[in-house]
């Protein structure tokens, strides 16, 4: 179990860290299906009075998991306004293991350095100009997205600069009276620390889905798998899904 003490400052730490409940009107969050994506998700539902979830697929191996995840997690959150849109450009440009059949997912070596073969190239950017498109239609004034900057050493899309700067692409390409910020509430966190504040927040992390290979049982193996179970195995509590090697 988690140490109490622990536990005790999450709580502390919560209460400042998020937001006003209901301080922000309509917000669009952009959820995958994964672990990090929920807990953004239960953020933004404490501190917005309306949400919008986006989910997009651009020909990831496990597409149709993840999509079923947004689902169950938006009804989780009884969400009504909700989009799904599928863009085919980013497989065919290949040249990521998620997307490429030609490269494969590899077992996962948490003490690499470098990008990854998992790495989309500028993927998030494709999913933030999704966001704000729709934003600026239905007059939402933030997009929560469930960027961590612990993953920016793999994924330069991850990096807090890289969200600094399309604020302003926001800025100048939108029509004067848009106002759209962009909300990171988890980049500053651990794999450890996201979980924690899942459980605090009771996001249902049961619903998740995290795995870069398979659509049933998550393989265990691959980097996400690693890091999931690692974050779950620190925080002290056992993650709520199945693994193959179990």
């Amino acid at each position: 179990m988690a140490d109490e003490d622990e536990l005790e400052e999450l709580e502390a730490s919560t209460s400042s860290f998020i937001l006003h409940p209901s301080a922000l009107p309509l917000a669009v969050c952009l959820v995958s299906g994964g672990m990090d994506s929920c807990v953004t998700a239960a953020i933004a539902h404490e501190e917005t009075a309306e949400l919008a979830f986006l989910h997009v697929s651009y020909g990831q191996r496990t597409e149709a998991r993840e999509r079923r995840a947004f689902e169950e997690i938006a009804d989780y959150y009884r969400v009504s306004k909700r989009m799904a849109v599928s863009i085919e450009h980013l497989a065919r440009i290949g040249g990521s293991s998620l997307t490429d059949e030609g490269i494969a997912v590899s077992d996962a070596d948490l003490a690499a350095q470098g990008i990854p073969a998992s790495y989309v190239p500028f993927r998030n950017a494709h999913l933030l100009a999704i966001a704000v498109s729709w934003a600026e239609v239905i007059k939402a004034e933030s997009i929560y997205i469930g960027a961590v900057a612990e993953d920016s050493s793999g994924y330069p899309d991850c990096r807090p600069e890289f969200y600094e700067a399309f604020e302003r692409v926001i800025e100048v390409g939108t029509r004067p009276e848009t106002v759209i910020k962009i909300r990171t509430p988890v980049i500053a966190l651990s794999k450890k620390e996201i979980v924690q504040r899942g459980l605090f927040l009771d996001a249902p992390l049961n619903l998740t889905w995290s795995c870069y290979k398979e659509s049933e049982l998550a393989c265990g193996r691959c980097d996400s798998c690693a890091l999931r179970l690692r974050a779950f195995r620190q925080a002290g509590v056992a993650d709520p899904i199945a693994y193959e090697s179990e």
